[in-house]
């Protein structure tokens, strides 16, 4: 799957569906200013972690992690046509996958149960992501980059990537 060219749907008809190991990787806030929101957090005593960038601070909550991402770049990624008044909550649920082929198993699995598909599993600039809505409505991504480092029991180390 990772051979596709950035931006290739994947179709999630063809595959059988997978339920998820019932925990969550990130928390993603979409914000208006990454460095503020960075001041902010880091204000409160929190160590922002060295795995993130200028556009996507993590900080570590001990197996999975709260990230900060511009609010804009967000709404464009999960498919909305914009950051205000269309519905975005600027904020996400993420499931990192194990494999790239269990993003659309996944994405199937929450269609079936009841939820609504947002954005198909689509190929990325670093790995396969798609994201889904629950019946209430809340934002859920589904990833999967091989930049992610995870311990024996599936628990992200959020101070580590790949490269």
């Amino acid at each position: 799957m990772l051979d596709k060219p950035v931006g290739h749907v994947f179709s999630s008809d063809d595959v059988p569906p997978l339920s998820p190991r019932q925990r969550m990787h990130l928390i993603l806030l979409g914000v208006d200013s990454v460095p503020a929101a960075t001041q902010f957090y880091e204000a409160l005593g929190w160590k922002k972690s060295p795995a993130g960038n200028e556009g996507f601070v993590k900080f570590d909550m001990g197996g999975y992690a709260i990230c900060l991402i511009s609010r804009n770049d967000f709404a464009q990624d999960a498919l909305f046509d914009s950051a205000a008044g269309s519905g975005f909550s600027g904020v996400g649920l993420i499931y990192l996958a194990q494999t790239a082929d269990e993003v659309p198993r996944i994405l199937a699995k929450a269609v079936e149960a009841g939820g609504t598909l947002v954005k198909p599993a689509t190929r990325t600039h670093w790995g396969i992501a798609g994201y889904f809505k629950d019946p209430d409505g809340h934002l859920f991504e589904v990833d999967y980059e091989e930049a992610w480092v995870f311990d024996a029991e599936h628990r992200l180390v959020v101070d580590q990537v790949n490269v």
